[in-house]
């Protein structure tokens, strides 16, 4: 690792990447995401739809994914953590569509309401981590090079 010739790029990318993930903004986002995916989780008992068990343990298995994934469970470098971002915007779709898709008549009112709204707000916070590190992104060398 000692003879990489990106060596200090990476380096200067890791310390970017680890002082915006220090910046209020970035905990806020952080923050609020993991109360919306231990909100999906429990939607189910809390919304009152429990008794739909395809749709309750869709929703409990994707809120304690979508919580893992946008508190940084797996990366503590933001710039490795935005990846995982867009995986939470994907399960963020998948849970506004969820209701019409698992298995058994679970779409009604209650349900769809709950989902969509819990799956926007998902999504809108998960878009947000990932355009969060996109400076990061940006300062790699190819791109930074082909401005100048």
């Amino acid at each position: 690792m000692e003879t990489h010739p990106d060596l200090v790029a990476m380096r200067n990318r890791h310390e970017m990447a680890e002082r915006f993930a220090t910046t209020p903004k970035a905990q806020a986002v952080e923050a609020m995401a993991l109360i919306t995916g231990l909100y999906l989780a429990a939607s189910p008992w809390i919304a009152g739809f429990n008794n739909f068990s395809t749709l309750a343990v869709n929703n409990l298995i994707t809120g304690i994914a979508y919580a893992l994934l946008m508190s940084g469970g797996f990366g503590r470098a933001y710039e490795r953590s935005h990846s995982m971002a867009w995986g939470a915007c994907a399960l963020s779709v998948w849970t506004i569509f969820a209701p019409w898709v698992v298995a058994g008549d679970v779409s009604t009112t209650r349900t769809i309401v709950n989902n969509i709204i819990v799956g926007v707000i998902a999504l809108m916070l998960a878009l947000m981590a990932a355009a969060a590190a996109r400076p990061v992104d940006q300062s790699s060398g190819d791109r930074s090079s082909a401005r100048r």
